[in-house]
């Protein structure tokens, strides 16, 4: 048994620099044409320049796959970036609440301020998308919820700027989703199979730690119900977020699992356990390509075949690793053939 898919893509990725970023790059580059690679670096892709920079670094490493960049608004973001940005064909804004995930110390502390207001509705005029980490500051389990009110106030006052909530988690907001016509969404493996359980219910999994925290069963499987539909409005976006082990180990441990290994051959597998294979092509690639208004300059043709394969237990970076999501896991799929079109 085979499955063919056309122009996979990841619609949110993170792939850190310099040596991780040469370690985990081709995880992401063999399954998938391109990605929305996420701006919270060390250094944070600030400006125009930074981004253009880091896209040529990624290329240069994988020219066979398209490093879709985004912009890190801060309160220094302005319409002349903005419009520098634009020239450079990078579309989309990446909205951190301030010390809501990594790197996440030069975001946004007040969303609804004059200030960013400004920026959201040249965001609209200028035709950004808006990709926004939606969490507030509360209990870890009401995050995403409690931002919820600050979504709806942002459709509602910019009605033609296109708001991506990344990583949805919360069955809650799938309400915002389908109330609003310019709110859509990305969804990630784990939450779509996770629940809270998974992370501490047996002993702490420091692996399975990630923001937004992994929630309850009936979240994960409202979902896997909007993945498995391939509802229009959602679209694959792994947040693979690669840490080393020695900071998983640690407290506070890092936030983030490292999803990008075999992860078409885990989507197959899970698609076809519900029966819902016919819809895996439009959530992985054809929603996305529409939603994000795109014209993809890597194209591929990727060929699926029943034949097991197991997933790495590490990935080794320099004298240290990381260890993916669902390591030592063999999977009934595996990728048999890659074809790239000229």
């Amino acid at each position: 048994m085979q499955i063919t898919l056309k122009n996979p893509l990841d619609m949110h990725l993170h792939l850190r620099e310099g040596e991780m970023l040469r370690s985990v790059l081709g995880f992401s580059a063999n399954s998938f044409i391109g990605g929305v690679v996420m701006p919270n670096l060390s250094t944070p892709i600030i400006d125009a320049k930074l981004a253009l920079s880091y896209r040529s670094e990624i290329s240069s490493l994988r020219d066979d796959f398209e490093a879709i960049s985004t912009l890190y608004i801060t309160p220094k973001l302005n319409k002349t970036e903005l419009q520098e940005a634009k020239n450079l064909n990078i579309n989309i804004l990446k909205l951190y609440p301030k010390g809501a995930t990594t790197n996440s110390q030069n975001g946004i502390s007040s969303i609804l301020d004059s200030n960013t207001m400004e920026i959201f509705a040249l965001a609209q005029d200028m035709d950004f998308l808006l990709s926004i980490h939606a969490e507030s500051a509360g209990f870890s389990m009401e995050r995403e919820y409690e931002f919820l009110s600050i979504i709806k106030q942002i459709a509602h006052t910019f009605p033609k700027l296109k708001i991506i909530i990344e990583h949805l988690s919360d069955c809650r907001s799938i309400e915002v989703l389908e109330k609003y016509d310019n709110v859509f969404a990305t969804l990630t493996l784990h939450h779509i199979t996770l629940t809270l359980d998974d992370l501490l219910g047996g002993g702490l999994n420091p692996h399975l730690f990630c923001k937004p925290i992994l929630k309850t069963p009936k979240d994960r499987d409202a979902l896997l119900s909007l993945a498995l539909m391939a509802h229009p409005k959602v679209s694959f976006g792994s947040d693979s977020a690669p840490h080393l082990l020695s900071r998983k180990l640690i407290s506070p441990a890092s936030a983030g699992i490292f999803s990008a290994p075999n992860l078409l051959e885990q989507l197959v597998e899970l698609f076809e356990s519900h029966n819902a294979l016919e819809n895996l092509q439009a959530f992985i690639s054809d929603n996305a390509i529409k939603n994000y208004n795109l014209n993809p300059r890597v194209r591929k043709t990727i060929t699926l075949t029943r034949k097991e394969r197991i997933i790495p237990s590490y990935i080794p970076v320099g004298s240290d690793s990381i260890v993916p999501l669902n390591a030592g896991s063999t999977l009934k799929w595996s990728i048999q053939d890659i074809s790239r079109e000229s």
